[in-house]
């Protein structure tokens, strides 16, 4: 069974490619999150923002992704995402904005 999770790619304002995620992220359904990726890198020479306000569950697999493809992105999580992030080391690889109370509605 896969998990629930709903991948929207747009465009910020300023036209850098974002990619939104909202849902859990495992085993899964990680290859939807790297297929969507893949799709996204490579339209902008900016890099990706992989947006997981929406995301309450990233296990392993989601981790490898992001890590992946951590020169072609920066990413926004929530306080509750900041322990697996920085464990994992994808804090040190990229920006990741959003880890403190104080900056988690930043865009």
């Amino acid at each position: 069974m896969t998990t629930p999770l709903t991948l929207t790619a747009d465009t910020r304002g300023d036209g850098s490619p974002v990619l939104a995620a909202t849902g859990e992220i495992d085993m899964s359904n990680s290859a939807e999150l790297a297929a969507a990726l893949g799709a996204v890198i490579g339209q902008d020479s900016r890099p990706v923002l992989v947006d997981l306000r929406g995301v309450g569950y990233l296990d392993s697999a989601g981790l490898t992704v992001l890590l992946t493809h951590a020169s072609d992105i920066e990413v926004l999580a929530t306080p509750l995402l900041a322990p697996v992030l920085t464990i994992c080391g994808l804090t040190d690889l990229t920006s990741v904005h959003g880890l403190d109370a104080e900056d988690a509605g930043d865009s």
